[in-house]
């Protein structure tokens, strides 16, 4: 195995620390990483959770309850050191049809020496592989050995690129399975169902797959009028913008049990999460401090994986719909149930209540903590997504953000009765100052001896760039040594991205699954949960996480 710097390949990555939980292996092109990505997937072991090919590395992310770090790294050498070849997976080629009208076109011909047609003809005559996905759930990153051109991305991205766009940037094409900002010229768009996370296979464009593009005139497709009007995006986007909210306005089958009458700053469904599909470019989601939701579910005998409200900063109020037992965890402020018939009274976190029929529930903003947890006994019922029923706000997967009117029914997933006791002791969060374990990232040594030294002996503060995606802190500059771009390579959770200010953000549930700034440390699993209750001015240590034994 290869761990310090110089030429490497498929079968001699180097391996870097992501983390407590994951390692990130670099080789020395794309090509060598999708062969790596190849040979690794061919003889995944159970506990590998994750593996994200990107353009010069594999991240491989692992459940340490069933696979040790050391034990994931043993199979990684003897799977290397196979010579054996590995053939490439032959699944049915995708064919993509495009409208070439992009607003890029005719200036990024030209660039390249060509008249628009030629530029087409070329595009549509190679074969292309998904090498990698990224970015957005089910946005391809397309390689062809028939195309040599390397394409600047725009100066100043688009705030607005639409659904089913097809762009070129660097090495690569690609189509946008939803509407976001992008830098890629755009030379066309396709109707094609790009991402549908109902379906069984969520992304029309995995890693492995092979595209042709065809050209279509506008007379053959309804692409112009449809997206000039605004039409619905693809399938999946339309449960996430309509349909879930549709369930969660009438619940399936269900009695509605709760009406929300305000949700405050933000209120969203979670449970623990939808690990597993970031090489499909979906991210955990979650519940950002799942210490207590796993407890707000314990309080009420629910499955520790049932779905809880996750309430940010307080303002929260809901009816009852139906006679009901509810329980609050996380973040500290007031709670009051106001009765039709008993008055409004205060009840206390961390037990289990009842809930009458009729009755009104108020979490006042919160004076500690960022996040509080209602959970109802036998969870909050709504559609699968992959596994669950998180929001995920970044891609607009599962339901969307909680709003007025809103109802929710309730689920099945209990495991015991209420305890008669409390099961864990309870105090308010700690939010002023914060200890935060640090893992080795995979490009401390990016970074001047001085960014180490300040990351760890400085104070840092949570700014109000804080939300399910990432927490941007402030504090003194980290000083790079090196000032190259760093390809777009796997993310996980916790991890402290730099950017060219110098100030860390560390990537949340929601973050992207892959990214293009210097990974220093990454937040241990455990860290997480304290960071979840940082509020705006909250102060942050870091200090070395203690090494496994």
């Amino acid at each position: 195995m290869v761990t310090d710097s110089g030429p490497r390949d498929a079968a001699s990555p180097r391996i870097l620390p992501m983390g407590e939980r994951a390692m990130l292996l670099e080789v020395g092109s794309l090509e060598a990483a999708v062969g790596l990505h190849r040979r690794l997937a061919a003889s995944r072991p159970a506990g590998v959770v994750d593996l994200v090919p990107a353009a010069r590395t594999v991240l491989v992310r692992v459940d340490q309850s069933r696979l040790s770090l050391a034990a994931a790294r043993a199979w990684i050498e003897a799977t290397t050191s196979d010579a054996a070849p590995v053939a490439p997976a032959s699944p049915e080629v995708v064919e993509l049809e495009v409208l070439y009208d992009g607003a890029d076109l005719a200036e990024t011909a030209a660039m390249l020496g060509m008249t628009a047609d030629e530029l087409v003809r070329r595009h549509t005559s190679a074969a292309w592989t998904v090498a990698f996905t990224g970015f957005a759930p089910g946005f391809g990153y397309l390689v062809s050995p028939d195309w040599p051109f390397d394409v600047a991305r725009l100066p100043s991205p688009r705030t607005r690129v639409p659904r089913g766009a097809v762009g070129l940037a660097g090495e690569f094409t690609g189509a946008y399975p939803r509407e976001t900002p992008g830098g890629w010229r755009l030379i066309g768009r396709t109707d094609a169902p790009l991402f549908d996370p109902d379906a069984a296979s969520p992304a029309l464009l995995a890693p492995g797959t092979p595209v042709r593009f065809r050209a279509v005139d506008r007379s053959a497709t309804a692409l112009a009028d449809r997206q000039n009007a605004g039409a619905p995006q693809d399938s999946g986007e339309r449960a996430a913008s309509r349909g879930a909210h549709a369930v969660a306005r009438e619940p399936e089958g269900r009695q509605a049990a709760i009406r929300v009458i305000e949700p405050g700053l933000l209120a969203t469904v979670q449970d623990l999460g939808r690990a597993g599909s970031a090489s499909l470019g979906v991210a955990v989601s979650g519940a950002l401090d799942r210490g207590s939701a796993r407890t707000a579910n314990r309080l009420l005998g629910n499955a520790e994986g049932a779905a809880v409200i996750e309430v940010t900063m307080g303002g929260f109020r809901a009816v009852a719909l139906s006679d009901l037992w509810f329980a609050v965890t996380g973040a500290w402020g007031a709670i009051r149930l106001a009765g039709l018939q008993s008055g409004q009274r205060e009840v206390d976190p961390y037990e289990a209540h009842a809930w009458p029929a009729g009755a009104e529930l108020q979490l006042d903003w919160f004076g500690h903590g960022a996040r509080g947890y209602l959970a109802v006994r036998g969870g909050v019922e709504g559609p699968k997504v992959l596994g669950s029923r998180s929001t995920d706000l970044l891609a607009a997967i599962g339901p969307p953000r909680l709003r007025v009117g809103d109802e929710l029914a309730l689920g099945h997933e209990v495991d015991a009765p209420i305890p008669v006791a409390a099961v864990a002791p309870w105090g308010a969060p700690h939010d002023e100052e914060l200890e935060v374990d640090l893992a080795p990232g995979p490009r401390a040594d990016w970074f001047a001896a001085s960014a180490l030294e300040a990351l760890f002996e400085e104070v840092w503060t949570v700014t109000n760039d804080a939300d399910r995606v990432g927490m941007r802190l402030d504090g003194p500059e980290l000083v790079r040594t090196r000032t190259d771009e760093l390809p777009s390579e796997g993310m996980v959770p916790g991890a402290l991205q730099v950017p060219p200010s110098g100030r860390p953000t560390v990537l949340l549930a929601d973050g992207p699954v892959t990214g293009g700034y210097p990974v220093i440390a990454v937040a241990t699993d455990a860290a997480l949960d304290l960071l979840a209750q940082a509020r705006p001015g909250t102060h942050v240590r870091f200090r070395h996480a203690r090494r496994s034994p």
